[in-house]
Protein backbone atom coordinates (compact mmCIF):
# COMPACT_ATOMS: atom_id res chain seq x y z
CA UNK A 1 0.00 0.00 0.00
CA UNK A 2 0.99 3.60 -0.58
CA UNK A 3 1.55 5.43 2.69
CA UNK A 4 -1.08 8.16 2.80
CA UNK A 5 -2.63 10.23 5.52
CA UNK A 6 -5.21 12.93 4.91
CA UNK A 7 -4.04 15.77 7.16
CA UNK A 8 -6.88 16.97 9.37
CA UNK A 9 -7.45 20.67 10.05
CA UNK A 10 -4.70 21.39 7.52
CA UNK A 11 -5.47 25.06 6.88
CA UNK A 12 -6.05 25.74 10.57
CA UNK A 13 -2.70 24.17 11.50
CA UNK A 14 -0.68 25.97 8.82
CA UNK A 15 -2.28 29.32 9.63
CA UNK A 16 -2.07 28.75 13.38
CA UNK A 17 1.64 27.94 13.35
CA UNK A 18 2.33 31.37 11.79
CA UNK A 19 5.31 29.88 9.95
CA UNK A 20 8.36 32.10 9.61
CA UNK A 21 10.37 31.78 6.39
CA UNK A 22 13.81 30.44 7.24
CA UNK A 23 12.70 29.12 10.63
CA UNK A 24 13.12 25.73 12.27
CA UNK A 25 9.96 23.64 12.68
CA UNK A 26 9.30 20.21 14.16
CA UNK A 27 6.64 17.77 13.02
CA UNK A 28 6.69 15.34 15.92
CA UNK A 29 4.28 12.93 14.23
CA UNK A 30 5.43 13.07 10.64
CA UNK A 31 3.17 10.40 9.11
CA UNK A 32 2.86 10.82 5.34
CA UNK A 33 4.07 14.47 5.60
CA UNK A 34 0.64 15.90 4.86
CA UNK A 35 1.13 18.80 7.25
CA UNK A 36 4.91 18.90 6.75
CA UNK A 37 4.58 19.57 3.04
CA UNK A 38 2.64 22.73 3.88
CA UNK A 39 5.24 23.72 6.47
CA UNK A 40 8.11 23.14 4.02
CA UNK A 41 6.36 25.14 1.33
CA UNK A 42 6.36 28.18 3.61
CA UNK A 43 9.83 27.70 5.09
CA UNK A 44 11.73 28.45 1.90
CA UNK A 45 15.29 27.32 1.12
CA UNK A 46 16.72 28.66 4.39
CA UNK A 47 14.22 26.85 6.61
CA UNK A 48 14.66 23.56 8.44
CA UNK A 49 12.04 20.86 8.95
CA UNK A 50 12.70 18.25 11.61
CA UNK A 51 10.33 15.33 11.14
CA UNK A 52 9.97 12.61 13.78
CA UNK A 53 8.09 9.33 13.45
CA UNK A 54 8.48 5.87 14.98
CA UNK A 55 7.19 4.20 11.79
CA UNK A 56 9.87 3.39 9.20
CA UNK A 57 7.26 3.35 6.43
CA UNK A 58 6.26 6.90 7.36
CA UNK A 59 9.86 8.13 7.25
CA UNK A 60 10.38 6.61 3.80
CA UNK A 61 7.10 7.93 2.39
CA UNK A 62 7.61 11.39 3.87
CA UNK A 63 11.08 11.61 2.37
CA UNK A 64 9.66 10.98 -1.09
CA UNK A 65 6.79 13.42 -0.64
CA UNK A 66 9.11 16.21 0.52
CA UNK A 67 11.74 15.77 -2.21
CA UNK A 68 10.42 18.70 -4.22
CA UNK A 69 10.76 21.22 -1.39
CA UNK A 70 13.94 23.24 -1.01
CA UNK A 71 14.11 23.53 2.77
CA UNK A 72 16.58 21.52 4.80
CA UNK A 73 15.00 18.30 6.03
CA UNK A 74 16.00 15.99 8.87
CA UNK A 75 13.69 12.96 9.14
CA UNK A 76 14.35 10.93 12.25
CA UNK A 77 12.99 7.52 13.28
CA UNK A 78 12.15 8.11 16.91
CA UNK A 79 9.23 8.89 19.19
CA UNK A 80 8.04 12.43 19.69
CA UNK A 81 8.53 11.97 23.43
CA UNK A 82 12.29 11.96 22.73
CA UNK A 83 12.21 15.40 21.08
CA UNK A 84 14.95 16.86 23.30
CA UNK A 85 17.28 13.96 22.49
CA UNK A 86 16.50 14.27 18.77
CA UNK A 87 17.30 17.99 18.78
CA UNK A 88 20.49 17.41 20.76
CA UNK A 89 21.70 14.82 18.26
CA UNK A 90 20.95 17.26 15.44
CA UNK A 91 22.99 19.94 17.19
CA UNK A 92 20.20 22.35 18.08
CA UNK A 93 18.08 23.21 21.11
CA UNK A 94 15.23 25.45 19.95
CA UNK A 95 12.54 25.54 17.29
CA UNK A 96 10.26 28.27 15.95
CA UNK A 97 7.24 26.02 15.95
CA UNK A 98 6.06 22.44 16.33
CA UNK A 99 3.15 20.16 15.54
CA UNK A 100 1.84 17.01 17.18
CA UNK A 101 -0.92 15.20 15.28
CA UNK A 102 -1.84 12.37 17.62
CA UNK A 103 -4.00 10.50 15.12
CA UNK A 104 -3.23 7.15 13.55
CA UNK A 105 -2.46 7.48 9.83
CA UNK A 106 -4.87 6.20 7.21
CA UNK A 107 -2.12 3.87 6.01
CA UNK A 108 -1.79 2.27 9.43
CA UNK A 109 -5.53 1.95 9.87
CA UNK A 110 -6.24 0.59 6.42
CA UNK A 111 -3.22 -1.68 5.93
CA UNK A 112 -4.48 -5.12 7.04
CA UNK A 113 -0.96 -6.29 7.87
CA UNK A 114 -0.69 -3.76 10.71
CA UNK A 115 -3.65 -5.17 12.64
CA UNK A 116 -5.12 -1.80 13.64
CA UNK A 117 -8.48 -2.22 11.96
CA UNK A 118 -11.54 -4.18 13.00
CA UNK A 119 -12.60 -4.13 9.33
CA UNK A 120 -9.83 -6.46 8.08
CA UNK A 121 -8.73 -9.91 9.19
CA UNK A 122 -5.09 -9.70 10.25
CA UNK A 123 -2.67 -10.71 13.00
CA UNK A 124 -3.30 -8.81 16.24
CA UNK A 125 -0.39 -6.37 16.11
CA UNK A 126 -1.20 -2.62 16.34
CA UNK A 127 2.41 -1.51 16.84
CA UNK A 128 3.16 1.90 15.36
CA UNK A 129 6.83 0.99 15.67
CA UNK A 130 7.26 -2.43 14.07
CA UNK A 131 10.27 -3.01 16.35
CA UNK A 132 8.21 -2.48 19.50
CA UNK A 133 8.09 -5.40 21.91
CA UNK A 134 4.41 -5.30 22.95
CA UNK A 135 1.75 -6.41 20.46
CA UNK A 136 -2.04 -6.38 20.70
CA UNK A 137 -1.92 -10.18 20.83
CA UNK A 138 0.21 -9.96 23.99
CA UNK A 139 -2.30 -7.62 25.63
CA UNK A 140 -5.34 -9.70 24.70
CA UNK A 141 -3.82 -13.01 25.80
CA UNK A 142 -1.58 -11.88 28.64
CA UNK A 143 -3.43 -9.22 30.63
CA UNK A 144 -5.66 -10.21 33.52
CA UNK A 145 -9.42 -9.71 33.36
CA UNK A 146 -9.06 -6.72 35.69
CA UNK A 147 -6.33 -5.13 33.54
CA UNK A 148 -8.32 -5.64 30.36
CA UNK A 149 -11.42 -4.15 31.98
CA UNK A 150 -9.44 -1.10 33.08
CA UNK A 151 -7.87 -0.27 29.71
CA UNK A 152 -11.04 -0.97 27.71
CA UNK A 153 -13.03 1.20 30.11
CA UNK A 154 -10.51 4.05 30.47
CA UNK A 155 -8.95 4.19 27.02
CA UNK A 156 -11.96 3.05 25.03
CA UNK A 157 -14.65 4.58 27.24
CA UNK A 158 -16.57 1.36 26.59
CA UNK A 159 -19.57 0.77 28.86
CA UNK A 160 -19.37 -3.00 28.27
CA UNK A 161 -15.67 -3.21 29.21
CA UNK A 162 -16.06 -5.73 32.04
CA UNK A 163 -18.22 -8.04 29.94
CA UNK A 164 -15.84 -7.83 26.96
CA UNK A 165 -12.88 -8.63 29.22
CA UNK A 166 -14.78 -11.58 30.68
CA UNK A 167 -15.52 -12.98 27.21
CA UNK A 168 -11.89 -12.51 26.10
CA UNK A 169 -10.57 -14.40 29.11
CA UNK A 170 -13.10 -17.21 28.65
CA UNK A 171 -12.25 -17.56 24.95
CA UNK A 172 -8.48 -17.56 25.41
CA UNK A 173 -8.75 -20.40 27.91
CA UNK A 174 -9.78 -22.55 24.93
CA UNK A 175 -7.57 -21.06 22.20
CA UNK A 176 -5.08 -18.23 21.92
CA UNK A 177 -6.64 -15.17 20.27
CA UNK A 178 -4.34 -14.18 17.43
CA UNK A 179 -6.33 -12.35 14.74
CA UNK A 180 -8.45 -9.22 14.54
CA UNK A 181 -11.47 -11.14 13.25
CA UNK A 182 -11.37 -13.46 16.27
CA UNK A 183 -11.32 -10.47 18.60
CA UNK A 184 -14.17 -8.77 16.72
CA UNK A 185 -16.27 -11.94 17.01
CA UNK A 186 -15.67 -12.07 20.78
CA UNK A 187 -16.53 -8.39 21.25
CA UNK A 188 -19.75 -8.75 19.27
CA UNK A 189 -20.72 -11.76 21.37
CA UNK A 190 -20.06 -9.80 24.58
CA UNK A 191 -22.11 -6.71 23.68
CA UNK A 192 -25.92 -7.18 23.82
CA UNK A 193 -27.64 -7.12 20.44
CA UNK A 194 -29.57 -3.91 21.13
CA UNK A 195 -26.36 -2.06 22.05
CA UNK A 196 -24.64 -3.34 18.90
CA UNK A 197 -27.30 -1.70 16.75
CA UNK A 198 -26.54 1.75 18.18
CA UNK A 199 -23.55 4.01 17.61
CA UNK A 200 -20.23 3.08 15.96
CA UNK A 201 -18.92 -0.39 15.12
CA UNK A 202 -19.09 -2.48 18.32
CA UNK A 203 -15.33 -3.21 18.22
CA UNK A 204 -14.21 0.40 17.67
CA UNK A 205 -13.73 1.39 21.31
CA UNK A 206 -12.00 -1.82 22.34
CA UNK A 207 -9.59 -1.69 19.39
CA UNK A 208 -8.81 1.93 20.22
CA UNK A 209 -8.13 1.04 23.85
CA UNK A 210 -5.77 -1.82 22.97
CA UNK A 211 -3.93 0.35 20.42
CA UNK A 212 -3.40 3.06 23.04
CA UNK A 213 -2.05 0.47 25.49
CA UNK A 214 0.26 -1.19 22.95
CA UNK A 215 1.84 2.12 21.98
CA UNK A 216 1.75 3.77 25.44
CA UNK A 217 0.11 6.74 23.76
CA UNK A 218 -1.19 8.40 26.92
CA UNK A 219 1.74 7.46 29.16
CA UNK A 220 4.25 9.56 27.25
CA UNK A 221 1.98 12.43 26.21
CA UNK A 222 2.10 14.70 29.28
CA UNK A 223 5.89 14.83 29.49
CA UNK A 224 6.20 15.18 25.73
CA UNK A 225 3.91 18.21 25.52
CA UNK A 226 5.92 19.93 28.26
CA UNK A 227 9.16 19.08 26.44
CA UNK A 228 7.83 20.57 23.22
CA UNK A 229 6.96 23.77 25.07
CA UNK A 230 10.48 23.82 26.54
CA UNK A 231 12.18 23.62 23.14
CA UNK A 232 10.17 26.46 21.61
CA UNK A 233 11.97 29.75 21.04
CA UNK A 234 10.15 32.90 22.22
CA UNK A 235 7.26 33.53 19.84
CA UNK A 236 7.28 29.91 18.71
CA UNK A 237 3.98 28.08 18.51
CA UNK A 238 2.93 24.53 19.36
CA UNK A 239 -0.11 23.00 17.67
CA UNK A 240 -1.53 19.74 19.04
CA UNK A 241 -4.30 17.72 17.38
CA UNK A 242 -5.96 15.11 19.59
CA UNK A 243 -8.61 12.55 18.67
CA UNK A 244 -9.56 11.18 22.08
CA UNK A 245 -11.06 12.89 25.10
CA UNK A 246 -8.28 11.60 27.38
CA UNK A 247 -5.61 12.94 25.00
CA UNK A 248 -7.30 16.31 24.81
CA UNK A 249 -7.63 16.47 28.60
CA UNK A 250 -3.91 15.76 29.05
CA UNK A 251 -2.96 18.44 26.49
CA UNK A 252 -5.34 20.96 28.07
CA UNK A 253 -4.01 20.26 31.57
CA UNK A 254 -0.36 20.66 30.50
CA UNK A 255 -1.20 23.96 28.80
CA UNK A 256 -3.07 25.15 31.91
CA UNK A 257 -0.07 24.37 34.13
CA UNK A 258 2.14 26.51 31.92
CA UNK A 259 -0.48 29.26 31.75
CA UNK A 260 -0.83 29.33 35.53
CA UNK A 261 2.29 27.82 37.14
CA UNK A 262 1.86 29.52 40.53
CA UNK A 263 2.25 27.01 43.38
CA UNK A 264 1.23 29.34 46.21
CA UNK A 265 -1.62 28.17 48.49
CA UNK A 266 -5.00 29.47 47.31
CA UNK A 267 -5.45 31.60 50.43
CA UNK A 268 -2.25 33.61 49.83
CA UNK A 269 -3.20 37.25 49.03
CA UNK A 270 -0.32 37.61 46.53
CA UNK A 271 1.98 35.24 44.67
CA UNK A 272 5.30 34.68 46.41
CA UNK A 273 6.59 31.67 44.45
CA UNK A 274 7.58 33.91 41.55
CA UNK A 275 6.53 31.44 38.86
CA UNK A 276 5.20 33.19 35.77
CA UNK A 277 3.36 31.89 32.69
CA UNK A 278 5.68 30.93 29.83
CA UNK A 279 2.98 30.53 27.18
CA UNK A 280 -0.19 32.23 25.96
CA UNK A 281 -3.23 30.73 24.27
CA UNK A 282 -3.71 31.22 20.57
CA UNK A 283 -6.90 29.14 20.42
CA UNK A 284 -9.34 30.11 23.17
CA UNK A 285 -11.17 26.80 22.73
CA UNK A 286 -10.38 23.70 20.64
CA UNK A 287 -10.69 24.11 16.87
CA UNK A 288 -12.76 21.40 15.16
CA UNK A 289 -13.38 20.43 11.56
CA UNK A 290 -15.97 22.25 9.48
CA UNK A 291 -18.76 20.66 7.47
CA UNK A 292 -16.77 20.58 4.20
CA UNK A 293 -13.84 18.77 5.78
CA UNK A 294 -16.12 16.30 7.56
CA UNK A 295 -17.84 15.49 4.27
CA UNK A 296 -14.46 14.81 2.64
CA UNK A 297 -12.82 13.10 5.61
CA UNK A 298 -15.17 11.65 8.26
CA UNK A 299 -12.15 10.66 10.40
CA UNK A 300 -11.72 14.34 11.23
CA UNK A 301 -14.91 14.29 13.31
CA UNK A 302 -13.20 13.75 16.65
CA UNK A 303 -10.17 15.99 15.94
CA UNK A 304 -9.48 18.89 18.31
CA UNK A 305 -6.72 21.43 17.70
CA UNK A 306 -5.16 23.52 20.48
CA UNK A 307 -2.38 26.08 19.85
CA UNK A 308 -0.19 28.02 22.29
CA UNK A 309 2.68 30.48 21.82
CA UNK A 310 5.87 30.62 23.88
CA UNK A 311 6.46 33.88 25.72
Amino acid sequence: MEFSHVPVLYEEVIEGLDIKSGGTYIDGTLGGAGHSSGICERLGPDGWLIGIDCDSDAIEAAGKRLEGFGCRKSLVKSNYSDVKLVLSELGTEKADGALLDLGVSSFQLDNPERGFSYMHDAPLDMRMDAQGSLRAEDVVNGYSKEELTRIISEYGEERWAARIAQFIVKEREKNRISTTSELVRIIKAAIPAQARREGPHPAKRTFQAIRIEVNNELGRLEGAVSDFIDVLAPGGRLAVISFHSLEDRIVKNVFEKHLDPCTCPPDFPVCVCGKKPDIKKITRKPVTAGEDELAANPRARSAKLRIIEKL
